[in-house]
């Protein structure tokens, strides 16, 4: 089984409007303590999030947090009606090095509550997959000014693959997608949330 993470750590996705505030979000997790790296990436949607986050944001910064606390406190604090989403890893697949860099963040979420067995098959395929260098299971929170007019009602189901290749985004979102569906072949009904694609690295 995977191992639980004590450490509450994930990854946090502010929109990037280009403006005072995102600049200010940027600097602040830049020389935090609680951000072990940060990134300015280009999000996909999917089709089924659409009627719950509308008109989401095309560029985030997208950061790896240690503490849950603490970073929820800061986007509360820089708050807007733009959505914000905070991806809380509570049990680790994996976390492996495997030599290049982040380039590709895949986010999902399972259609039904997860039983043991389910978890244990996600984490086997992930495992035989080379790209795939930290990968967990966890949960998901919203932060808007406005509140959505639909729950998302997957939000404790989520599943995370961060792809390690020097790839194109696109090569790595068929990877991704090749083996999401080879985890539904074993009748586990898992589905793509977001995909982020790295385009800078900024820690």
């Amino acid at each position: 089984m995977p191992k639980t993470n004590n450490k509450h750590n994930g990854y946090v996705c502010f929109p990037y409007l280009h403006n005072h505030q995102s600049i200010e979000v940027k600097d602040l997790w830049f020389n935090s303590r609680n951000i072990d790296s940060m990134f300015f990436v280009t999000a996909t949607f999917s089709d089924y999030s659409k009627p719950y986050f509308p008109s989401p944001t095309n560029h985030y910064i997208l950061a790896k947090f240690k503490g849950i606390e603490e970073t929820n406190q800061e986007i509360l604090s820089h708050n807007h009606e733009n959505f914000s989403f905070v991806f809380n890893t509570k049990d680790i697949i994996f976390d492996r090095h495997i030599g290049n860099k982040t380039n590709f963040i895949s986010i999902y979420y399972l259609e039904y509550a997860e039983s043991d067995d389910d978890l244990v098959d996600i984490a086997i395929h992930a495992a035989k997959r080379d790209k795939i260098g930290h990968s967990g299971f966890g949960s998901m929170q919203v932060f808007s000014t406005k509140t959505p007019k639909f729950t998302f009602p997957y939000s404790n189901q989520i599943i995370t693959f961060e792809i390690f290749s020097g790839n194109s985004h696109q090569s790595d979102n068929k990877y991704c997608d090749r083996t999401r569906r080879d985890i539904c072949r074993k009748g586990i009904v898992m589905n793509n949330l977001v995909t982020f694609s790295v385009l800078e690295i900024l820690k």
